[in-house]
């Protein structure tokens, strides 16, 4: 269910939850049809054995994380809010994985791409319709 979008009723905003399930409904601008696999920076063999292993697999992306560090871990008061509606990202959730080092993300495509056909089945794959 994905009130209040299917209901044509005016509205004024939408709740917590259904804005965070209509935000991960969106694309992503950066890998609008991958699935990022990503490192934990310190473990450089599992990122080398990872991009080495789905080298030839195009929809997938092995990357290192990026974050250095989280402001919030500092034992310091924090004087003032650095964090503006305006500039912060959405980030999605991932899975991390029961052998740790790193975690899934699955980003949603655009459209659905069928799988490829072996060679030989060539003849049965469908007309594209015009």
């Amino acid at each position: 269910m994905r009130e209040p979008l299917e209901n044509p009723a005016p509205t004024h905003g939408v709740c917590g939850i259904h804005k965070e399930r209509l935000l991960e409904s969106f694309p992503s601008r950066s890998f609008p049809d991958a699935e990022l696999l990503i490192v934990v920076r310190r473990n450089g063999t599992l990122y080398e054995r990872l991009r080495g292993s789905f080298a030839g697999v195009r929809r997938v992306k092995v990357i290192v994380e990026r974050r250095v560090g989280d402001r919030r871990s500092m034992r310091r008061p924090v004087t003032e809010e650095r964090r503006h509606v305006r500039t912060r990202r959405r980030i999605r959730r991932g899975t991390t994985s029961p052998h740790g080092g790193f975690t899934i993300v699955r980003f949603t495509p655009k459209e659905i791409i069928p799988p490829l056909p072996s060679v030989t089945s060539l003849s049965s794959w469908p007309e594209p319709v015009s």
